[in-house]
């Protein structure tokens, strides 16, 4: 059985299925989702995150936690929390980097967020000694101030799609071609109320056959970890590719071998994410109470960090080799052209805290 199987059977009992439901089990199926069997990251994987690029991200991040600690008076107990760490790649170079910072380690409880089996493996491997708790999600982290780590994890959050008609808002599904059977994309016969999540801009502005996507997942858990820093204090720091003013359009996508494939002809074998609304998450925050700052461009937060500085004191201590693949790490990351200006970065704190780093401005 595979999982167009898994999906056939659902929609014959179910009917067409969102988007959301597709992409949850695309990804996080537990016998059939993508990163529930396989190691997805790297160059022999399907794809490169910014910690696999270069150490420097994660030494980076490691030390915007530890400044953000320090900003809240250096509580004796802090949770250190990831969402969707991978193989556990930044964190492992962020606490690293933060062995100098006193107090900091013996403060930190270090939690994973991680819904796949197969990657928790391999986040135990290189975090064993840093004794890792697991929760399949952030409701499962003790209470207690906390900072928040989320690099490309609400991207791959389940999504919904609305189309618009000339009557209307319709939520976009799948379906099966009852003649070829294969995977196709129809509408709901009636108009959705989840229309009623796009931002006026959008309902105003969007043209028959376009689309619009909103993620009450993503949303839900903004509002969760907005309350969570009002109540009990922390930040959380969000990494990822997308907007920062909600817009229409289709921005649901899969990779596989670091190539963009067609969605529906390899569910279960690419990873499906779209673009993250930051303006979207910063309205839930706001509303639950918290403070949105930024997003910027990933390559303007992490000039302000000092990564030009750190890849200058790396290149100093390398081969002429070495220095010149640091060099190659850092203009893919912070270059306009290459992740610097896609890729975006946001931190929610309470309305009492100071700005994080990289947002003083």
């Amino acid at each position: 059985m595979s999982l167009l199987d898994h999906l056939r059977r659902r929609v014959s009992s179910e009917g067409p299925l969102s988007v959301a439901d597709v992409m949850a089990d695309a990804l996080t199926h537990p016998r059939f989702g993508y990163y529930a069997t396989r190691d997805p990251f790297g160059a022999a994987g399907d794809f490169v995150t910014a910690p696999e690029v270069s150490q420097m991200f994660g030494e980076l991040i490691g030390l915007w936690a530890a400044v953000v600690w320090q900003q809240m008076g250096s509580p004796g107990r802090v949770h250190l929390v990831e969402l969707g760490p991978g193989r556990g790649t930044l964190m492992a170079d962020a606490l690293r980097a933060t062995r100098s910072v006193p107090g900091f380690h013996a403060a930190a409880d270090l939690h994973l967020v991680e819904a796949s089996r197969t990657l928790r493996e391999m986040q135990d491997r290189a975090l064993s000694g840093y004794a890792p708790r697991w929760h399949d999600d952030i409701s499962g982290v003790p209470d207690g101030p906390a900072i928040v780590i989320a690099n490309e994890f609400f991207d791959a959050l389940p999504i919904v799609q609305l189309m618009r008609t000339g009557a209307g808002w319709h939520e976009r599904r799948l379906a099966f071609d009852p003649e070829g059977g294969a995977p196709i994309w129809t509408l709901t016969p009636g108009i959705t109320p989840l229309a009623a999540l796009l931002h006026p801009s959008v309902l105003m502005s969007a043209r028959p056959g376009e689309i619009a996507e909103v993620s009450p997942t993503s949303l839900s858990v903004a509002d969760a970890l907005a309350r969570r820093v009002v109540r009990e204090g922390g930040a959380a720091l969000v990494i990822d590719y997308g907007h920062g003013e909600s817009a229409a359009g289709d921005t649901l996508q899969a990779v596989k071998a670091h190539e963009p494939v067609d969605v529906l002809s390899t569910l279960g074998e690419a990873d499906v994410t779209a673009h993250v609304d930051f303006a979207a998450l910063a309205r839930a925050v706001t509303q639950a109470g918290g403070v949105a700052h930024g997003p910027l461009p990933q390559g303007v937060f992490l000039s302000a960090l000092g990564i030009v500085q750190r890849a200058e004191a790396l290149a100093a201590r390398a081969t002429p080799a070495q220095a010149r693949d640091i060099e190659a790490a850092k203009v893919r990351l912070i270059d306009p052209g290459e992740m610097g200006t896609l890729f975006k970065v946001a931190a929610w704190t309470g309305p009492a805290a100071s700005p994080p780093p990289g947002f003083e401005a």
